[in-house]
């Protein structure tokens, strides 16, 4: 998977810089402290971190043998992907601005799980850290036809996956996680 708007040469000089990163999952609008905790993570291993979004109304269609990534939208509407990924880099840069980690934005396109965890082999990652998902039905329905996203990553490579609590947790007396 590579970046929206880089070439496969600065791709491979960026990805080459970025090796044995840690690589945060980030949507518009995630609790910071799953940024905060990646970061955390990133200076105790002393790594760069890779901020990703991954734009799921994109598909990829066809990967060059040089790395560089074809997608096609699922939906015509591609100022949606653009918006996201603009908030989620805003949102980085917010939190991570004066933090003195060396730190980039990409945004992938497709599966989650399956973008993730490519990025992840490129860079020969340390460590990858998301978040869990927000409560509810909508959430759920999701989940059920898609599967959860971190337990497609650990079960579909070696590196540790860290996942981060986005809500307070639910107490131990409430005999249901999702009420909604």
């Amino acid at each position: 998977m590579a970046d929206a708007a880089s070439s496969t040469s600065d791709e491979v000089a960026q990805n080459a810089a970025l090796q044995r990163a840690v690589i945060v999952g980030m949507q518009p609008g995630q609790a910071t402290h799953v940024l905060q905790e990646a970061a955390r993570y990133a200076k105790l291993l002393s790594a760069p971190l890779v901020v990703v979004h991954v734009d799921v109304t994109r598909f990829v269609t066809y990967e060059d043998p040089d790395g560089y990534v074809h997608s096609a939208p699922i939906d015509l509407n591609l100022e949606a992907g653009v918006a996201e990924f603009q908030e989620v880099q805003a949102e980085a840069d917010a939190a991570l601005g004066n933090t003195g980690l060396t730190w980039t934005a990409r945004q992938l396109v497709g599966d989650p799980a399956l973008a993730i965890k490519q990025l992840a082999d490129k860079l020969d990652a340390q460590l990858i850290v998301i978040g869990t998902r927000k409560r509810g039905i909508g959430e759920s329905i999701r989940e059920f036809f898609t599967g959860s996203v971190a337990a497609r990553l650990a079960h579909r490579q070696h590196r540790s996956v860290l996942v981060v609590p986005l809500e307070e947790s639910v107490p131990d007396d409430q005999p249901e996680i999702w009420t909604e």
